[in-house]
C-alpha cells in the first residue's frame, strides 16, 4: 500500500467516477484503475460498485476511505513539519471566505501574497460563516477569512481589522439629507437586506434591536432580501429603499454615488473581520503572513477597534 494508491482510491470516492478522478490525479485512466484494483486483490475486498451509475462506495469501501483521509492528511501535516523547518513555503493554501469581505479584500492582497509567496498556490473558496466553520474543523480548508468573534473551540481566531457599516440612500429618499443617520432612523420598512445565512445580515438587525430601531414588516413597501450587495447597491441607485454597506466597499464606489454615503452616528456599528483556523493547523508561520499582508492592505484607521463590533451570530 502507498500514500498514492489512496489519493486515488479518494479520487474516485470524491468524483465517483475513473475517468474524473484519473483526469484530478494527473495520470491515465489505466493507471489508477491498475493501483486500485491491485489494493483490492491484496486486501481481498472490492471497495467500488462498479456497476453503479455513477460508481458507489461498498459498505467496506466507506470505512477504507474514512481510515484513509486520516492516513493521507497526517502524511501532508508531515510534509509540512519539514518544509517549514527548512524555511519553505510551497504547495496549495487553501483559503475560506465570506461573499460579503471576498470581493472588497481579495483584489487588495492576492497581488501582495503572489509576490512575497511565488511557490505558495492559493485557492479560495467562498462559503456562508457555518460552512466555513465546519471546513475548517473537517481540514477542509487551511484557514477561514471571516466576521469574528465566534468564539468556536478547537480553534483560533486573530482578529485583523474593523469594518464600520455605511448608510447608501437616493436623493429622494427620507434620510438624504442628513450628514450622518442616527441607529434609531433605520427602518425595515425600506431597508434592504441580505438574506439569511450572512452574517452581516444578522449584525444589522441586532444593531437595528439594540438602538430601538423599527423592526416590524408590517406596511412596508418593499422588502427584499439579497444575497449579494451588488444587487441591494443597484436598487438603492434607483430608488427603491436605503441599504447599509460595508465600509471596504463604500469607498470603492464611484464619486458620484459616494456623495449618497452616510456614516452612522457614535458608536458607529462595525464589523471585526479575522481569521480562523484549527488548533491543529500546522502552517501558521504562513497564515501568520496572511494576516500580515490582509492588515497592510486595507486603510489604517480599521486597524483599532472604533466603534461597536456586533456580532456574526
Amino acid at each position: 500500500m502507498t500514500i498514492t494508491q489512496l489519493e486515488y482510491i479518494l479520487a474516485v470516492a470524491e468524483h465517483r467516477h475513473f475517468g474524473k478522478a484519473a483526469e484530478a490525479c494527473g495520470v491515465t485512466q489505466p493507471t489508477l484503475s491498475m493501483q486500485i484494483q491491485k489494493l483490492e486483490e491484496a486486501w481481498r475486498t472490492t471497495l467500488f460498485d462498479r456497476s453503479r451509475k455513477p460508481i458507489e462506495l461498498t459498505k467496506t469501501g466507506y470505512q477504507v476511505v474514512e481510515q484513509a483521509k486520516n492516513i493521507v492528511k497526517e502524511v501532508r501535516k508531515m510534509d509540512d513539519i519539514l518544509d517549514l523547518s527548512r524555511g519553505k513555503f510551497h504547495g496549495v493554501l487553501r483559503i475560506g471566505i465570506i461573499p460579503t469581505v471576498s470581493p472588497y479584500l481579495l483584489h487588495r492582497i492576492f497581488p501582495l501574497f503572489t509576490k512575497r509567496f511565488p511557490n505558495v498556490f492559493c485557492v479560495f473558496t467562498e462559503n456562508t460563516t457555518d460552512n466555513l466553520i465546519k471546513q475548517v474543523r473537517n481540514d477542509e480548508i487551511d484557514v477561514a477569512i471571516l466576521a469574528t468573534p465566534l468564539d468556536e473551540t478547537g480553534t483560533i481566531e486573530k482578529p485583523l481589522y474593523y469594518e464600520p457599516f455605511v448608510a447608501f440612500v437616493h436623493a429622494g429618499h427620507r434620510l438624504a439629507k442628513e450628514s450622518f443617520i442616527l441607529n434609531s432612523e433605520l427602518d425595515l420598512d425600506d431597508l434592504l437586506l441580505l438574506s439569511e445565512g450572512h452574517c452581516f445580515r444578522n449584525s444589522v438587525l441586532q444593531m437595528c434591536q439594540a438602538k430601538g430601531s423599527r423592526i416590524s414588516t408590517e406596511g412596508s413597501k418593499v422588502m427584499l432580501e439579497s444575497g449579494n450587495f451588488e444587487t441591494l447597491y443597484k436598487l438603492v441607485k434607483n430608488q427603491v429603499g436605503m441599504t447599509l454597506l460595508p465600509y471596504l466597499m463604500a469607498i470603492d464606489l464611484s464619486e458620484s454615488d459616494r456623495k449618497w454615503i452616510r456614516p452612522i452616528a457614535e458608536p458607529r456599528p462595525v464589523r471585526e473581520i479575522g481569521l480562523l483556523y484549527s488548533r491543529t493547523q500546522l502552517r501558521t508561520s504562513l497564515i501568520d503572513a496572511l494576516g500580515e499582508i490582509i492588515s497592510s492592505s486595507v486603510p489604517e484607521k480599521l486597524l483599532k477597534p472604533e466603534g461597536k463590533v456586533y456580532s456574526p451570530k
